[in-house]
């Protein structure tokens, strides 16, 4: 009898892991039926940190600059609730904006306007018009006033005329009616080059976040009797990511007698892959180790300094291949959802080379172009503040 109950027991666990998988798999895929359209604005005031002396009056016109007001033209959709996506991921949002800010000093930084790609989806529900949640941005910003060396002036904020854009935000999102919406909300946002060219403090600033938007196809959201939103039908999967990076540094070295800081002239190629084998603990979240290995053309070049040059003029001999290599271990967490994947590492090379911090952070952004092939966008740093150089490659998800 024991045996007849816990074969039953397996038979009825395993049937309903096998129904559960088999109604998802029939389930409509996400751009199968129309998707959700909606068009909106944000305004958002914000605060700058004075993080340099540059923002706290030391610039050419001695001005302070703590203050920045941006405004955001975005359209987004949201999958039908009755595809395979919009059932796991109900409420997610993704689309495209355009923005321009004014740091109400444009003779110092410039009116940069930005274009980027988000996503958000709600963390939790206070009833069916109001809920919480969260929203990433990730693009470029153009049009900064930036450092010129013809000019010898001492913005040491931006250096070239296009940067990155990051931004992360809580908002409270209210359904006014059928057609439009409201939301509210605090944001931060980062901007830098990525250490592709100095000087590189890069902009952040902090605000509240008031918007609007217009459905343009409302689509019913009480669609169908099922609610698989508690069935994690890929719970304990692995997968793994194979990833190719390439980017661009500039270099600082200490080098001469006494010792001192200098800028090397030009720009460093920089070459990486990774191996992440990565395990699924829910449809949100998967975590796991990479192998990460990564060749920079500046590492490990102060010991190789020629003697006497300095300036423009500095040389070096060139460092064995060996010599700029670093290869590391690293522990990543990754939000995984539709067509976005956010990864998050700490790693610590193993193999590093000479003046290289060898504990280092990454945080890249993966947009799946088909189900098994991604772009990667990312950047790393050291110490949590030291630019080190992005990772802009291709992946590929096995």
């Amino acid at each position: 009898m024991k045996l007849n109950s816990s074969y039953l027991l397996f038979a009825l666990l395993t049937s309903i892991c096998l129904s559960a998988e088999a109604a998802t798999d029939s389930l409509p895929g996400g751009f199968s039926r129309p998707v959700e359209w909606r068009i909106g604005v944000d305004i958002t005031p914000a605060w700058v940190p004075p993080t340099n002396d540059f923002f706290k009056g030391q610039n050419p016109e001695d001005k302070r600059i703590n203050t920045n007001l941006s405004g955001d033209i975005r359209a987004d959709f949201s999958f039908n609730p009755s595809t395979l996506e919009g059932i796991l991921y109900p409420g997610l949002y993704q689309g495209i904006g355009v923005g321009m800010d004014t740091y109400f000093s444009n003779s110092l930084l410039g009116s940069p306007v930005s274009a980027y790609v988000y996503q958000g989806a709600p963390l939790f529900h206070f009833n069916n018009r109001l809920c919480f949640g969260y929203e990433w941005q990730f693009g470029a910003a153009f049009g900064w006033k930036h450092y010129d060396e013809q000019t010898a002036d001492n913005n040491a904020i931006v250096s070239t005329p296009v940067t990155a854009h990051m931004g992360i935000g809580l908002k409270l999102h209210y359904s006014i009616s059928e057609r439009w919406q409201a939301s509210f909300g605090i944001s931060a946002n980062h901007y830098s080059n990525g250490n592709t060219s100095w000087p590189n403090a890069g902009v952040n600033s902090i605000g509240a976040t008031i918007g609007i938007a217009y459905i343009i196809n409302s689509i019913d959201k009480t669609y169908g009797n099922y609610d698989y939103t508690d069935i994690e039908i890929e719970r304990y999967r692995w997968f793994y990511d194979i990833t190719a990076f390439g980017s661009w540094r500039k270099r600082v070295v200490i080098i001469g007698t006494p010792p001192e800081p200098q800028l090397c002239p030009g720009k460093f190629g920089v070459l990486g892959m990774q191996f992440s084998p990565m395990c699924k603990l829910n449809r949100w979240l998967a975590v796991g180790p990479a192998l990460d290995f990564q060749w920079d053309e500046s590492a490990g070049i102060e010991p190789y300094w020629v003697e006497g040059t300095s300036g423009d003029d500095i040389k070096f001999e060139r460092p064995p291949f060996n010599k700029q290599v670093s290869i590391g271990l690293s522990a990543h967490a990754e939000l995984t959802m539709p067509i976005f994947s956010i990864n998050i590492g700490l790693g610590y090379d193993m193999v590093n080379p000479k003046g290289n911090e060898p504990f280092f952070q990454s945080l890249t952004l993966k947009t799946f172009i088909t189900k098994n092939i991604y772009l990667n966008t990312g950047y790393r740093l050291g110490k949590f503040k030291d630019p080190q150089n992005l990772m802009i490659g291709i992946g590929i998800r096995l």
